[in-house]
């Protein structure tokens, strides 16, 4: 069994490549994991698909069949060629698919390191493909090491000490162009984890925020989190002509603000599309200033240097934990044949004791006591081998261990030559 990542990001790929490689809404999703695990070569798979990744995490008997699959399904979907998806991604296989798994998970590899969206981002796409049945124990033991690895690196530095996200990086962008924007009419449309950030921020600024979406009820239940108003889906034409300051961030296929709705306005406006794929399409306009999610970099960058030292200190912890989470599956793997070894042993001792009884070397009285004894005889025996065994789990030639003590394990005697059997009757 193998491990298996995938990786395209903001580190790799542009945004019209990951625009291309989204999956915006359950269904599609469900269709990519049905289709990955429909691979001989793939068991297990979770997808991961946020403004700034798309990222396939399997696991799989065989690395390059598994790796050509994913290829060649992305291919066919987003129409972008093999060759350009091979020469962009990521690959990471085993321990170094683990690695960044963790390192993803302790938002490390983020646009923005320490925003705190990615965990829970992570969490519904395991979530997701567990319930859908496309994943599980061998990623659901990753996937469990890599959210107790993201702890560790909470609790034990400050990265995350200060919450931010694209969102926040976002309207400190606003407000570096911006003096003040208290008292701005701001429409927010979306209502995901996003807009419900971009929404306190603004308000906690004095901004007037408006809330906008499809579903009326969800804008509604949004804007009363946030002490913000409703404004109508159907007002979009009108809105977006009347706003200064907006923020879009839905899951649409398709771009919800286009050139036919855009009208010229004697007012500068600042416009922040945060959605992948994008919200706004529209040809240049000069009063009109628009940021994209990878236009944000520029202040993520600025900002790199203050979280650096702890950074490295997180690596440290994610290191650490990659070597205990192999260390752990290689317990996992002798645990079951120390199991077997104690059941034959018990086995044997039921059986000794029930001979001493029946030869009369012993009073019946005394059966439970002789079988006790018979087992306390073997277990200390056992102790030491066992002790042994667990600790050289992890040795280069722990496999060929493994194989000997599966066979000497096995229940069935009949692998036992005939002049050895004498002394186990």
């Amino acid at each position: 069994m193998h491990y298996l990542n995938v990786s395209f990001s903001h580190k790799n790929a542009s945004l019209e490549i990951r625009e291309k490689l989204t999956y915006p809404n359950d269904k599609s999703l469900n269709g990519c994991l049905t289709k990955l695990n429909t691979s001989g070569f793939i068991n297990e798979t979770i997808l991961i698909s946020t403004c700034n990744r798309m990222e396939i995490f399997c696991s799989c008997t065989d690395i390059s069949d598994a790796k050509n699959h994913i290829f060649e399904m992305l291919s066919d979907r987003a129409r972008i060629s093999l060759a350009e998806l091979e020469e962009r991604a990521d690959i990471y296989d085993d321990s170094t698919a683990i690695h960044h798994l963790f390192s993803v998970a302790s938002s490390l590899d983020s646009m923005v390191v320490g925003e705190t969206q990615i965990a829970g981002q992570l969490k519904d796409a395991f979530r997701f493909s567990y319930d859908k049945k496309h994943c599980d124990k061998k990623i659901a033991r990753a996937m469990r090491a890599a959210f107790k690895c993201a702890a560790k690196v909470r609790n034990a530095t400050e990265i995350s000490s200060k919450p931010v996200s694209i969102a926040s990086v976002a309207v400190s962008k606003l407000k570096s162009v911006l003096d003040d924007v208290k008292g701005k009419k701001t429409l927010i449309i979306g209502v995901g984890e996003m807009s419900e950030i971009t929404a306190k921020h603004m308000i906690a600024h004095g901004a007037d925020v408006y809330i906008m979406n499809r579903t009326k009820q969800k804008a509604e239940t949004l804007a009363q989190e946030c002490d913000a108003k409703v404004i109508e889906y159907g007002q979009l034409d009108s809105a977006i002509n009347e706003f200064e300051i907006l923020f879009t961030a839905t899951s649409s296929n398709t771009p919800i603000i286009t050139n036919d709705i855009i009208e010229p306005c004697n007012f500068d406006r600042y416009w922040f599309d945060l959605a992948v794929p994008r919200d706004i399409l529209y040809t240049k306009d000069e009063r009109i200033n628009l940021f994209v999610v990878d236009d944000l970099k520029e202040i993520v960058d600025e900002n790199k240097g203050i979280r650096e030292q702890e950074a490295r200190k997180a690596h440290g912890i994610v290191g650490r934990s990659v070597v205990e989470f192999f260390e752990w599956l290689d317990a996992l793997n002798v645990e079951p044949m120390i199991k077997d070894i104690y059941l034959k042993a018990y086995k044997t001792a039921e059986v000794e004791a029930a001979r001493a009884i029946d030869n009369g070397y012993l009073p019946k009285e005394y059966a439970a006591e002789a079988k006790k004894l018979a087992e306390q005889t073997l277990k200390r025996f056992l102790h030491d081998m066992t002790t042994k065994m667990r600790e050289g789990s992890s040795e280069p030639k722990a496999d060929s261990m493994s194989g000997i003590m599966q066979m000497m394990a096995s229940s069935d005697n009949d692998e036992i030559p005939d002049r050895f059997k004498e002394d186990i009757k």
